[in-house]
Formats: structure tokens, sequence, C-alpha cells
């Protein structure tokens, strides 16, 4: 019998539109996260990111849920979901004040962060993040604590996630209808990018491709922060279609035959090597099947690879990803597990491309440890850190001290300066 959740628990949940999947770790005594089970349950009712089946959606849950909590021996209540449908948003919300020189108090702080949660208008749409991400002191950025410091202006860079109320909604209110808490929906991009990323790519400029079945996220990460994101329709379950669509056969089968068989680049080997297909009526009497090669496959998987990359650059360019040279491209999700895709990616890109796998989580299965499933141990990584969250603040005079009407309205001006 399992027993209650001990403290410190951290269980994360990745509804995506191919499979829900579920992870439950503690922090150790280092601070290290070590997982203590995982479960995995096939996406029935989730189309590109968004529920579309609210029953179906909340059976998978339950049951990839019930599956982490018997491996770890443990009940639990509460956990961190992530969001990954389109129509996200990210922006950098810069406010400045004048303090006259004198050192940084914590007053000082907590009246410019009240005043940054007050200034934010996403107009009318779902804030999911308004993180403090950096200080700035006369100018100079990159300061993470200016408390003690002497300046004449002191500024911080919020970090803001917006999207459409309703998919998010929707998504809290089935996996409350699973019998769960939510303790935060996260922003997909921005978990994978914690597990994926190097605090140093993040620092010098890199874009994360995250390939879902049914969506690809586009992140440019610059100084550290999330600057831009945009996400695209298509994802691996497109390729999957594809096959399924040119040689006859079901989706099982298409996906097996990817899985397996299929690559993003080809060899002279590939026009010799055959590959069985299974008729897409095989229960009925006399249904044949047909052989192909190896190269009709993988001529069919990068005619809509073409396609994909093509939007993925049309973003980059749109996200302002242009120069240093340098900067890298990682690819992860279910997408990124094609043989050859980081070559196949660095040649249509014109960039250093690699494969991001989750890291930093002690006791991750080999199973859950590619690309897949980043973003799941990307929330249990979110979730240990526990970052400031603008949106939890309270009114002024409770956890920020109460500003007098002129300071406040300068650093509304700022605000308003800034153009959000």
């Amino acid at each position: 019998m399992a027993k209650t959740a001990p403290e410190g628990l951290i269980t994360a949940l990745d509804i995506g539109s191919s499979k829900v999947s579920a992870l439950i770790a503690q922090k150790g005594d280092g601070g290290e996260l070590v997982v203590l089970g995982t479960g995995q349950r096939e996406s029935r009712g989730v189309q590109r990111g968004y529920i579309a089946d609210m029953h179906a959606t909340e059976v998978a849950v339950r049951e990839a849920v019930e599956q982490a909590e018997r491996i770890a021996g443990t009940n639990i209540e509460d956990v961190w979901v992530s969001f990954s449908a389109g129509g996200m948003e990210s922006n950098i919300l810069r406010l400045e004040v004048d303090l006259g020189g004198h050192r940084v108090e914590q007053s000082d702080v907590d009246e410019l962060l009240q005043a940054g949660r007050e200034a934010i208008n996403p107009g009318g749409r779902m804030v999911l993040h308004a993180q403090p991400t950096r200080y700035t002191l006369d100018g100079l950025a990159g300061v993470k604590q200016p408390k003690g410091l002497h300046a004449e202006r002191l500024g911080v860079d919020i970090h803001v996630v917006s999207t459409e109320g309703a998919p998010v909604r929707n998504l809290d209110l089935c996996v409350r209808s699973a019998h769960l808490e939510v303790k935060s929906i996260i922003a997909a991009p921005v978990a994978t990018g914690l597990a994926c990323l190097s605090e140093e790519e993040r620092e010098l400029g890199v874009a994360l491709v995250e390939i879902g079945a049914g969506v690809t996220n586009v992140s440019v990460y610059k100084d550290g922060v999330l600057t831009g994101l945009a996400s695209i329709a298509c994802g691996s379950a497109d390729i999957t279609d594809d096959i399924a669509s040119a040689f006859g056969t079901r989706r099982g089968q298409a996906e097996r035959m990817k899985c397996f068989y299929g690559s993003a680049n080809m060899t002279p080997r590939d026009n010799h090597d055959m590959i069985d297909v299974a008729p897409l009526s095989a229960h009925e009497e006399n249904a044949e099947g047909t052989r192909i090669t190896r190269a009709q496959l993988i001529a069919v998987i990068r005619q809509r690879l073409d396609r994909l990359m093509a939007m993925i650059r049309e973003e980059l360019t749109k996200l302002h990803f242009e120069d240093p040279v340098g900067r890298q491209i990682v690819l992860t999700g279910g997408g990124a597990e094609l043989k050859g895709i980081a070559d196949y990616a660095q040649q249509a890109l014109g960039r250093s491309v690699r494969v991001g796998r989750p890291r930093g989580l002690s006791a991750l299965p080999e199973a859950h440890a590619g690309p897949a499933f980043a973003t799941l141990a990307g929330l249990a990584t979110f979730a240990a850190a526990d970052p400031v969250d603008l949106r939890t603040l309270e009114h002024p005079g409770q956890l920020v001290v109460r500003a007098n009407p002129k300071a406040m309205f300068s650093r509304l001006m700022a605000a308003f300066k800034a153009n959000y």
C-alpha cells in the first residue's frame, strides 16, 4: 500500500499530443533531484497541444500518475504541469527608477518588483510567468543581487510569458478532474530549456527547437533569458501520418516504420534494403501487404522535414536569431529521436546543431532519458528551483513595503516608458 508523500516531493506532469508522462522526484541532501518513479500513457485526448477530449485526457493523466506512484511507493496530491499549445508569447518588461545614489535596500527592490507586477498588461491574455531575471545598476546589466550596492538608478528585467486563457483553464480543469491539485502550469519551453541547456549556452545565445508530436516550439535564449518563442502547428506525428498515407498502412505500423527504419539522411544502401508494409485493412481476408525500399520511406520523411525546417528557419529569423554565426541550435522533443536528425538540421539551417537530452536528475530510467522527456525533467528542475514569480506578490503593505505616492508614480512612469 502506498504511503503518504514525504516533504519535498515533486511531481511533474507533461501532457503532450502523443503521450502523458509523470515523474516523481525528491531533493537529496546535496540539493540533487532523485527520481523515485515515472509513468507514461498514450495521449488520446490532446491535439496540437490543446485538450480536445477532457475525459480521455483525464484517464491518461490518472493512469500515468498512478503508475509513477506505484513505482515510487507513495501517494502524491499536487503536480507541476506543462503547457505546450501554440499562442504563447515571451516579452521582457524593463523598469528603472532613481535612487539618488544611496545604497539599495530590500524595500527598494520590493517596491520595484511591486511596480513591475502592476505594470504587466498582457492585454486580456493569461500570464504564465512573470519572473525578475536580472537587475541593472546605473545601466550595468547582469546584477543578480543589488542589495547593499550604491547606485543612482536601479532597474529590473521581468520575463513575462503569456497565452490565451481558455486552453490553460481546460488543462487545469482536466488535471483537477483527475483528483490532483495543480501547483503551477509552466510553459513547456521554459521547462525544457532548464533540462537541456547549460547556463553558459543561455548566456551566449542559443535556439531551442522542441519537435513534439503535434507542435514544434521554437525558443531563443540570450543573456541568460528566454527572449522570444514561437509555435509551429507541425510535429513528428505529421511524419507518421505522411508515411501511413503514402504506403496505405495504419498509423501504428507507420510509427514503427519511422522508429525502426526511418532516418533524416539517405545512403546508397537504402535503395536495396526492403521493408514489409502491413496493409491498412489487415483484418480482411486476402489482404496483402507491399514491400518498399528504405529509400522510399526516407524520401517521405524528408519531404515533411524539408517543410518543417523551412518553417523553423522562418521563425528563427522573426525572433532575430541571426548573429553571431557561432550560435547553435539544440533539438529536443520526441521528433529529435529520429536517426540523423542533427546532421540533417545542421545542413538545412546552416547552424551547429546538437540533440538535447535531460540532465540534472539522478536515477532517471533509461527509457525516460531521451529528448522526448526533456520537458518532464525540466518541470522537476523548475519546481525544485521555485523561482520568484511576481504574480504571487501580495498587495502593498503585506509582503512588500508600501511605496509613497511619488515613488510609486515614478515607478509606473518608468514602466510605461519601457513600451511593454
